[in-house]
């Protein structure tokens, strides 16, 4: 099957964190919830188990039932990715599959971090992952944290196999996205949530966002005017957004902040990350709630209700059953 010239993801999509109750086990009426808000919020799609969910420190049964649970919350409302994978190509295709039989409605992949193959391989991993199932599939181009990048020729290598039709950038190399979507059919999708309008003003089609488990209305919000060719309404909203972006995205890891915001507004309840991850240190839970105090006016929001719990944010979790990523 191929799924060039559709868009089966959806626009705005939400990169969503798994919450964690205080000793670190996935606290599913947290997931439930949070998920049940981006969707009622306006969000197309949720992206489980990629970076921001902790993917790294998420055991092989645990991301499978956050596709299950994705699938039942959604209830045909939104589209469930699974994201993550593995550096390790046949454990990749497996949680890919496993997840395929669960309903997933897509798979993101990301660039096989710490091997650092050539890009033959990164190029060989891609096609034999997408050729392993009948889903549709994001690439995921972060060299930050994969320590390798895709490169142009590899993009134009890739976008010729059926199933692959998407990148999550968060490369933040604009010209060469123009290139790559001028030179092939692949949707471009933010990865970054500070460049989330540059990026869609070139032609992505969407983004999958980290701040949007916080606050998904307005990404709503820049997309529709987007497509409506309105740029004022989406750089007001863009404007409005950005003290949110930086006190969720530049002090500590999107995840770490993200569960901090979103603990102190009352939506979760723990801020616990697992291990290496930790909560913000003093320092830098201060800069993220001097940060917070510069949101105004962001729909779906209010920080007259914040109550941020340094106490309850300290440190990391050693869950009981540890990750089975490599």
């Amino acid at each position: 099957m191929s799924f060039h010239n559709s868009n089966p993801f959806g626009q705005v999509l939400v990169a969503l964190v798994t919450p964690f109750d205080a000793d670190g086990e996935v606290d599913w009426a947290s997931v439930e919830k949070l998920m049940d808000d981006v969707i009622t919020a306006g969000a197309d799609g949720i992206v489980v188990t990629g970076t921001t969910g902790e993917t790294s420190t998420l055991t092989d049964p645990e991301k499978l039932k956050l596709v299950e649970v994705g699938k039942s919350v959604a209830a045909g409302r939104a589209k469930i990715i699974t994201g993550g994978g593995s550096n390790e190509t046949a454990h990749a295709i497996d949680l890919y599959k496993k997840s395929e039989k669960l309903g997933a409605d897509g798979i993101m992949i990301v660039t096989p971090y710490y091997n650092k193959p050539t890009q033959a391989g990164v190029l060989t991993h891609f096609r034999l992952i997408a050729d392993a199932t009948d889903l549709p599939v994001i690439l995921y181009d972060i060299p930050g944290r994969a320590g390798i990048e895709i490169k142009y020729e590899t993009f134009l290598r890739a976008a010729k196999h059926p199933n692959i039709i998407a990148v999550k950038d968060a490369k933040g190399d604009l010209a060469e996205a123009s290139r790559v979507m001028n030179e092939t059919d692949l949707m471009y999708f933010s990865g970054d949530d500070a460049n989330t309008l540059p990026l869609l003003s070139i032609g992505a089609k969407g983004l999958i966002g980290v701040t949007a488990n916080i606050a998904a209305r307005p990404y709503r919000t820049i997309v529709d005017a987007v497509n409506r060719g309105d740029l004022a309404a989406a750089t007001e909203q863009h404007k409005l957004l950005e003290p949110l972006v930086r006190a969720t995205m530049n002090h500590v890891p999107g995840t770490v902040a993200t569960k901090y915001i979103l603990h102190g507004l009352g939506r979760i309840t723990s801020p616990r990350v697992r291990l290496p991850l930790v909560g913000p240190e003093d320092h830098e839970a201060a800069l993220i709630e001097d940060t917070v105090s510069k949101v105004h006016g962001v729909a779906g929001v209010d920080f007259a209700e914040f109550r941020p719990d340094r106490n309850a944010a300290a440190g990391g979790a050693l869950p009981k059953i540890h990750g089975t990523t490599r």
